[in-house]
């Protein structure tokens, strides 16, 4: 009886037992756990230097930045080492500065989601391009932190720049090419009226000579004269209409949006150009009626010739504003406002002439095609020099017309509205 007692576990050992072996288990559960998060580092870690991308973190309030291993990479940093703005900011680009600093000022400002892209310039002068992006919460207390990660693009917005460089030389060539057949053309139709032309002013006058004068002949060269320069105004003439726009088609646009397509399209060029853009587009602005294609291309102009007129501007922040607003007798307007070097109140009357320009090498056609757009849509289109530096362009045009709003249900003008365009030509 008694070797069956001491075979069998007390109920101490039984409770130990199971004590232990549920120890046992948080063991390997917590050992398992680890590992899983111990691998899934290594994942992360793999996935950021195959994908050249790093994470971070910025506390506002403190401005206490982490990074992790990748982001030190990137940037070429001891990893470890501890990281401020100053320190960014001796590796980001000197032509990149302001776009920085401005960056740092609006965020600390409205707290927002943001986006930013700037060069970093390494030691041995090479230089990177680091996509930004970052996601800001807040804690218990109310402070905001940045989750947020870079990621090096440099080779493709190196790609992304000789593609560009391959377009724009082959743009050039077709339009020297172009620019060669038409002028073998318009040389061909207008040379013959204009040979025929002396030939017969000379028969003309070969015949008034003579003793006696041949009059009846004379008159006959005269009307064939008559005959061949006329021939040669129709040429200018059809050539006239070949170079006009045509009236386009009109649709209800939504203007804000056809603004955001093009800014879209410019947001690199405008980027590299170091140029900070301020976008205020009225949230209440109602459609208009018009050909989207060509009011892109008024506005593409007017964005562009803003651009360049801070190209030279190195003392000052080179800043772009475009709004939209409603404006009176039920019109919209846009504005485009430069920070450039302005323009002269004197040549305020002819900036829009055709082949007027105030740029070194530019042809005088954009200013002069955009108003006549803006004009068959009903509007105007005008600039103004700025109290300070730089100058104001804006054109104004009627929203949606009556007899649109008449046509279709509410449905129907929201969809319309809401079109995109598939391309914006641009005409230079």
């Amino acid at each position: 009886m008694s070797r069956s007692n001491s075979a069998s576990p007390t109920r101490l050992q039984q409770d130990l037992i199971k004590e232990v072996t549920h120890i046992a288990r948080i063991a390997i559960e917590r050992a398992q756990g680890e590992a899983a998060l111990t691998r899934s580092e290594a994942f992360l870690r793999e996935a950021q230097r195959l994908s050249l991308t790093g994470s971070f973190s910025w506390r506002v309030a403190t401005d206490e930045i982490t990074w992790s291993e990748q982001a030190y990479r990137i940037f070429e940093f001891e990893p470890g080492s501890p990281v401020t703005f100053d320190r960014i900011a001796s590796r980001v680009h000197p032509d990149d500065l302001p776009l920085l600093s401005d960056w740092i000022d609006r965020t600390r400002r409205e707290g927002a989601d943001w986006e930013f892209e700037s060069r970093v310039q390494m030691p041995d002068s090479s230089v990177k391009y680091v996509h930004n992006v970052a996601h800001g919460t807040r804690d218990q207390d109310g402070n905001v932190e940045y989750i947020g990660a870079m990621q090096d693009v440099t080779e493709r917005r190196l790609s992304e720049e000789a593609l560009a460089n391959a377009r724009s030389e082959l743009t050039r060539v077709a339009r020297v090419t172009s620019l060669g057949a038409l002028t073998a053309s318009i040389a061909h139709e207008v040379n013959q009226p204009l040979s025929g032309i002396i030939t017969n002013a000379s028969t003309c006058l070969r015949m008034l000579r003579a003793d006696p004068p041949n009059v009846d002949g004379a008159r006959e060269t005269a009307r064939r004269t008559i005959r061949d320069g006329n021939r040669a105004s129709e040429v200018i003439t059809r050539l006239r209409a070949l170079f006009s726009n045509n009236p386009g088609t009109h649709e209800l646009v939504d203007l804000n949006e056809a603004t955001r397509e093009v800014i879209a399209l410019l947001r690199s060029e405008l980027q590299s150009s170091r140029v900070v853009l301020r976008i205020e587009l009225a949230d209440d602005l109602p459609p208009v009626t018009a050909d989207r294609v060509q009011l892109q291309q008024v506005i593409l102009n007017l964005l562009v010739n803003a651009s360049d007129a801070m190209s030279g501007v190195d003392d000052r922040r080179r800043q772009l504003l475009i709004r939209s607003e409603r404006d009176d007798d039920n019109h919209v307007r846009l504005t485009v406002q430069d920070a450039g070097v302005g323009i002269n109140t004197q040549s305020l009357d002819k900036l829009f002439d055709p082949f007027y320009t105030t740029k070194t090498g530019g042809m005088g056609i954009g200013l002069s095609v955009s108003r006549s757009i803006i004009e068959r849509h009903h509007g105007h289109l005008w600039a103004v020099p700025n109290d300070g530096p730089g100058a104001t362009f804006a054109f104004s045009i009627p929203q949606m017309s009556e007899e649109v709003t008449g046509a279709r249900s509410p449905d129907d003008i929201s969809s319309a509205a809401g079109m995109r365009g598939a391309h914006v030509a641009v005409s230079t």
